[in-house]
């Protein structure tokens, strides 16, 4: 699935041709996503996209009268073509703009989502009771450090909890662990204060790396150019299995956390 730093590349790439820009029509091709595309999504219909921001994974496209939130889900891309560009299978939405543009939602799998929140709407029940975003300066290893006390899920999947810190997935958590030289399978509470504070750092500097780089080149995402993201070589643990450790040499091992593969060194992970 397109992580954090795959969204946000998104977003700063189609960012600029959005903003300012009046929408002027919307096409449903495919309304049965992840979840169903309300009919008021049509309200955005004549409206001028003041903003685009992210929180967490979604993409927020902001108007006077309310917000379109995206998510791309497992396999989703968003990208900026011309309206009249033909149309592929997996094309689902096109939200049209003034210049003769259109943001075009292509999801093969259907596990993305297209929701509207008018702005006298109470927050949709999804984005409620996230914590910071990682690259803010409300999240840091401190945090971390005091929400984990008595935590015995593993560390792992105590970072990719949303209500902890937002938008820290699979690839950029394995790969945070190993630079702070963490086992993933480590109860959280007995992770120490000095450790946490290493991690809140890397879970920082691998995510901002990953931005800086374009994403993750993974076989389902590609940039709001339309061309993939090039982190993908830089990943230090995740998808090498048995491969050497750039540290140690000792074989990457594999296992399932929380349902979701996971890659650590055994020795210089403990």
């Amino acid at each position: 699935m397109p992580e954090l730093p795959e969204v946000e590349t998104t977003r700063r790439g189609i960012a600029p041709h959005v903003e300012g820009l009046r929408i002027t029509k919307i096409i449903v091709r495919q309304p049965r996503l992840r979840w169903p595309i309300p009919d008021r999504l049509q309200a955005a219909v004549g409206q001028t996209v003041f903003s685009v921001r992210r929180r967490a994974k979604y993409l927020l496209f902001d108007t006077t009268v309310g917000t379109i939130i995206l998510h791309l889900g497992m396999s989703g891309s968003l990208t900026v073509q011309p309206s009249d560009k033909p149309v592929l299978k997996h094309d689902h939405l096109d939200i049209v703009l003034e210049d003769g543009n259109c943001l075009r939602l292509n999801d093969p799998r259907r596990f993305g989502a297209c929701l509207w929140q008018a702005v006298d709407d109470d927050p949709l029940k999804l984005m409620q009771g996230m914590g910071p975003e990682p690259l803010s300066d409300a999240f840091d290893g401190e945090r971390l450090f005091q929400l984990s006390r008595g935590r015995t899920v593993a560390v792992k999947n105590f970072i990719m909890t949303n209500a902890v810190v937002v938008g820290v997935g699979n690839i950029y958590a394995n790969e945070a662990l190993f630079m702070a030289g963490i086992d993933p399978r480590r109860a959280a509470g007995r992770v120490s204060r000095a450790r946490y504070l290493e991690l809140g750092v890397h879970v920082k500097a691998v995510l901002a790396r990953a931005i800086k780089k374009g994403g993750t080149t993974l076989r389902d995402f590609l940039g709001a150019d339309g061309k993939p993201g090039y982190f993908r070589i830089e990943l230090k643990v995740y998808g090498n299995k048995g491969d050497p450790c750039q540290v140690c040499g000792t074989a990457i091992r594999s296992i399932n956390i929380g349902q979701r593969n996971s890659f650590y060194c055994p020795k210089c992970q403990r």
